[in-house]
């Protein structure tokens, strides 16, 4: 036992544990030998394993985040569903780091649920980069059906994401302030600036695909071997150390990969709003740029895109930025925008070139950019990624 004098446990140990009384992650029965199901339902459990990971054993790695510890509430706490959100109260709650857990919950102890308590803090304090690229199809192909051909991407953008409880609505066409709302049980990785960040990614052939990776990579979710929590005063006591730890899984993890053609998107952004099986979804817009959702393999997760086509630069005199980037302003970017927009100019040049020497004659080209403006996950997905998953990362 712990709390008696005995050495306190590792991350990496504490992680080992949580494994072992992870079997509803897997939805697979537990070996007859383990009795994972009555310590997976022991909040103690959870309560001193939470204690021990984020409170006592709290890495400060220089993010922002670091000191923002997540509390869930209990779903049958009030009688209704995390996303129903009576009298706006929200899943979960929020408080800055504080050396005694009971201090930082305090009255509202009895309403917090410890075990997914744990996880939404596990993946709030992991860390992920996005990888948005374009592709050949043929590449993909080649790929997907195990033949040697590396993943080389026309173009491609690695941008840093945080995992949050909270999804971004962002307004396309309107300078009206972004929302902020819970979105748990999802989990949302938002691009604040995607606009800039993905301006210079346009399909410019039907050939072309639009790639995205999401992988983790480091944090509370990677811990060292050899980084022991300090809490001496903890009450630790539901909790063993275990010598037969695993040993440590790979250093970064694809948690959503996924991929539309060209195609795909030119019919859904002509068409308006229209479905096309379980991969994209138009949602309504008023303006130039549209908002399409596109859905993971097997219909897990979901990536909001801002979609619009690239004015041919050659046909407009210089000047003011074309309708295309009209939207920009209502974000108050200044003068990101309009290093933004030369680099949009560039490419839709250079767009236009490509599809006037590839398009048939009763065929238009249109190059479209599109921006990745979040990425959207189920919790327990990627709780049991980050637990269990043992495939190689995808690289682009």
């Amino acid at each position: 036992m712990l709390g008696d004098g005995g050495e306190t446990p590792t991350r990496y140990e504490l992680l080992s544990m949580v494994k072992k009384h992870s079997s509803s992650l897997k939805n697979t029965t537990v070996d007859d030998e383990q009795d994972a199901s009555d310590v997976e339902m022991d909040p103690s459990f959870w309560h001193d394993i939470l204690d021990l990971y984020f409170i006592c054993g709290r890495e400060s790695r220089g993010r922002q985040d670091d000191d923002l510890i997540f509390f869930v509430r209990k779903l049958s706490l009030h009688g209704y569903g995390f996303n129903d959100h009576m009298e706006g109260i929200p899943p979960y709650f929020v408080r800055r780091w504080a050396p005694k857990l009971d201090k930082l919950v305090s009255e509202n102890s009895a309403e917090v649920d410890w075990r997914r308590s744990f996880y939404l803090n596990l993946i709030a304090h992991t860390s992920f980069t996005v990888t948005v690229a374009i592709c050949s199809h043929q590449v993909l192909r080649n790929h997907q059906t195990g033949q040697d051909s590396p993943l080389s991407p026309i173009y491609k953008v690695v941008k840093t994401v945080y995992a949050s409880p909270s999804r971004v609505e962002f307004h396309l066409d309107s300078k009206k302030e972004v929302e902020t709302i819970p979105a748990y049980p999802d989990i949302c990785f938002a691009v604040d600036d995607f606009d800039s960040t993905f301006d210079a990614v346009v399909l410019t052939e039907t050939d072309h695909c639009y790639c995205v990776l999401l992988n983790a990579h480091d944090g509370a979710a990677f811990p060292s071997e050899k980084t022991s929590p300090d809490c001496s005063s903890s009450n630790t006591s539901s909790l063993r150390i275990d010598t037969d730890s695993e040993k440590s899984k790979n250093t970064k993890l694809t948690l959503f990969s996924g991929f539309v053609s060209y195609q795909m998107v030119r019919e859904a952004y002509d068409a308006g709003k229209s479905r096309f099986g379980s991969l994209l979804l138009l949602g309504q817009s008023a303006g130039k740029t549209d908002r399409l959702y596109m859905k993971g393999p097997g219909g897990r997760g979901e990536v909001e895109v801002a979609v619009s086509g690239v004015a041919d630069q050659s046909q407009q005199p210089s000047g003011p930025s074309s309708p295309v980037h009209a939207s920009k302003r209502g974000f108050g970017i200044g003068t990101i925008v309009r290093k933004a927009a030369t680099v949009a100019s560039v490419a839709a040049k250079h767009a236009y070139a490509a599809a006037a020497a590839t398009r048939s004659s009763d065929e238009e080209m249109l190059p479209l950019k599109c921006c990745l403006m979040s990425i959207s996950l189920p919790w327990e997905h990627i709780a049991y990624d980050l637990m269990f998953k043992g495939s190689p990362p995808v690289n682009l």
